[in-house]
């Protein structure tokens, strides 16, 4: 998979559908993300590039200085911005949140290109290179793509190449980091199958304890769709009712205990 390239063509369709939200007037509420407008959304994702931008180009060691980045990574004019945690942020689309948007893209995409995906990097997970930030940050593209398309219309599905690595992904790195951010119940053996219905994929994982493991063989409860709609679903974008369930529906209810939010 080119992620580079995935990577380009999200951040450009979300910067796309940022830019009609704001030809509408004011921000519309994001419906994926309850708690943000698109203008928090749009800020999020600036400020999420930003953050991997400074870890790869200074070859940081740890996570940057926050308010450090308000002071080196922004520009001068922030005016209508949102302000942390006073969300969600009424009013127009500031033109130069946008502008800021489309300009840490750029950077973080020729980032991209000029560092081998084997280079050291600072992460938050066991895979310290920059190949995770460029696997990491395509995802969240195409999540946060698909939530901005979400608002103003219909969203369209997310790549195949992105969706499958992603599913894969959730259970490798997002469901075990979920599980140490936030209180979740030790694992009773639940077994999960996904399956794709849309070309060759097939996911069982066990919740053991502590541990997530991708596994083989029976499961209590499987959910089949396509790899965009299990990506969706594993990203809390879509209901279970949109995929299509067989098994014991008490084990399902649990997933999302298993696997807390961020």
């Amino acid at each position: 998979m080119d992620a580079a390239a995935h990577f380009r063509q999200e951040a450009r369709a979300f910067h796309a559908a940022a830019r009609r939200a704001a030809k509408a007037g004011d921000a519309p509420p994001v419906p994926s993300c309850p708690e943000w407008t698109m203008t928090d959304l749009v800020f999020h994702l600036a400020g999420v590039h930003r953050f991997v931008i400074a870890i790869i180009r200074d070859r940081l060691d740890g996570p940057p200085d926050p308010a450090e980045l308000a002071k080196t990574e922004l520009p001068a004019d922030t005016e209508g911005w949102p302000v942390p945690g006073r969300a969600p942020t009424h009013g127009p689309i500031p033109p130069t949140l946008l502008d800021a948007f489309q300009e840490g893209a750029e950077r973080l995409e020729t980032l991209f290109k000029e560092r081998s995906p084997d280079d050291p990097a600072w992460t938050w997970s066991e895979d310290h290179t920059v190949g995770f930030w460029l696997r990491m940050q395509t995802i969240e593209a195409a999540v946060h793509r698909w939530d901005a398309e979400n608002a103003v219309g219909d969203p369209g599905p997310i790549h195949e190449e992105i969706a499958v690595d992603a599913v894969t992904q959730t259970f490798e790195v997002m469901a075990p980091a979920r599980r140490a951010w936030q209180p979740a119940p030790p694992g009773a053996g639940e077994r999960f199958r996904f399956v794709r219905t849309d070309g060759p994929g097939e996911w069982v994982v066990c919740f053991d304890g502590e541990h997530v493991r991708l596994d083989s063989g029976a499961a209590d409860v499987e959910l089949a769709g396509t790899a965009s709609d299990l990506m969706l679903f594993l990203w809390r974008r879509i209901p279970a009712d949109a995929l299509a369930v067989q098994g014991d529906k008490t084990v399902l209810d649990r997933y999302f205990d298993l696997v807390p939010p961020i």
